[in-house]
């Protein structure tokens, strides 16, 4: 990528490797620099901030809790605006590593209740209620990377690419970008312990897609926010934006999803497909449920994307179909031949939060909301 591309951004322009010379200066045996993450007001970006632990956790539960301004991430009044983290989930750090550590954290407002973009609480207390189905969940998660001037990277300033059609899965100066940034953020993910499972290009280009999963429960959640904090994070050190708008591009271009695996043990066993069948029964009759909980804007945002067009389903009408990318439930072909497997949920949308989905799709399969 060629410095006039990126002219404009001032991340891109810091020289890296000063910063090389103090990540590795000693620290004492014990100390620990810990960055807490969360889900800000918006319900799709995420912040973070860093601590100082003078010994090295072993679990969530271990971490304190801890605090920041709600009013300045659109979670509080300015005059009561303390608002509060609760560690989750402990991952390696992948940029400082060592025994620093990132953490997940769940947010609560000051009378100790969940703040409006906390959906982990109650996406953990239906979870506990399935346990005994043992859901699995993998997300495929699709982005888009920006120039620093909104538009997707490697573009014609002035005009469009070629037609789709060279980009899915490519290879070549011509057909993708970043792929740099794509192979540090599979790399960070795995040193971080993250269970993402593979990453491609997709069929617009600049953008990309990331798996995650398979992951029991509420687990696919906190995997896939950090996934998508490091996403970010690794970004803006290349001084490029990363967007998981579900449709960053209007016209003939395709937009960005978060398609959502689904398997429970009784779909894994021999006989799994009649379960599969029951399970998209289920979700049939509960379209316009899943459809407001398939995006932070409760179907505006998926209302651009999903058209019926661009491998996409029509937001107003349900449909499921093997092999058939233009549905809302997709079964594999390789799932219907054996007769057992999973399903995708092909409506979610790449800014969607996992919670929310994880937690509709369970109420309606398995609790029969």
């Amino acid at each position: 990528m060629s410095a006039r591309i990126l002219e404009d951004s001032p991340n891109a322009r810091i020289n890296k490797t000063i910063l090389d010379r103090y990540l590795a200066l000693p620290l004492q045996e014990n100390v620990v620099q810990a960055t807490y993450v969360w889900i800000d007001g918006t319900g799709e970006d995420l912040r973070c901030k860093d601590r100082t632990l003078d010994f090295i956790p072993s679990s969530p539960k271990e971490l304190p809790v801890w605090n920041y301004d709600g009013s300045s991430c659109y979670q509080a009044e300015g005059s009561n605006s303390d608002t509060y983290l609760y560690p989750v989930a402990i991952y390696k750090d992948p940029f400082r590593r060592g025994n620093n550590i990132l953490v997940m954290c769940d947010t609560y407002k000051f009378d100790g209740t969940p703040t409006d973009t906390n959906k982990r609480k109650t996406c953990l207390e239906v979870a506990n209620k399935c346990v005994d189905a043992e859901p699995w969940f993998g997300i495929e998660q699709e982005y888009t990377f920006l120039d620093f001037d909104g538009h997707p990277l490697g573009w014609p300033k002035n005009g469009y690419p070629g037609p789709q059609g060279p980009y899915y899965c490519g290879v070549g100066a011509n057909k993708v970008y970043a792929r740099d940034i794509v192979d540090a953020h599979y790399r960070a993910c795995l040193y971080a312990g993250i269970k993402v499972s593979g990453t491609n290009a997709e069929v617009m280009p600049a953008q990309w897609e990331f798996q995650v999963g398979p992951c029991v429960g509420i687990s696919i959640g906190d995997d896939l926010w950090m996934a998508r904090f490091l996403l970010h994070r690794i970004s803006e050190e290349f001084g490029i934006v990363a967007t998981l708008d579900p449709k960053p591009m209007p016209g003939d271009w395709n937009g960005a999803g978060a398609h959502t695996n689904v398997s429970t043990k009784a779909m894994r066993e021999d006989g799994g497909i009649r379960d599969i069948e029951k399970a998209v029964a289920k979700l049939s009759k509960c379209h316009e449920r899943h459809i407001r909980a398939y995006d932070p804007k409760q179907g505006q945002d998926n209302a651009r994307r999903l058209t019926g067009k661009h491998e996409t389903s029509s937001i107003t009408d349900f449909s499921a179909g093997v092999a058939n990318r233009g549905c809302s439930i997709r079964i594999p072909r390789g799932v219907n031949d054996d007769g057992k497997g999973y399903f995708e949920d092909r409506r979610p949308s790449s800014n969607c939060d996992p919670y929310s989905v994880v937690e509709a799709i369970l109420r309606t399969i398995c609790l029969d909301e």
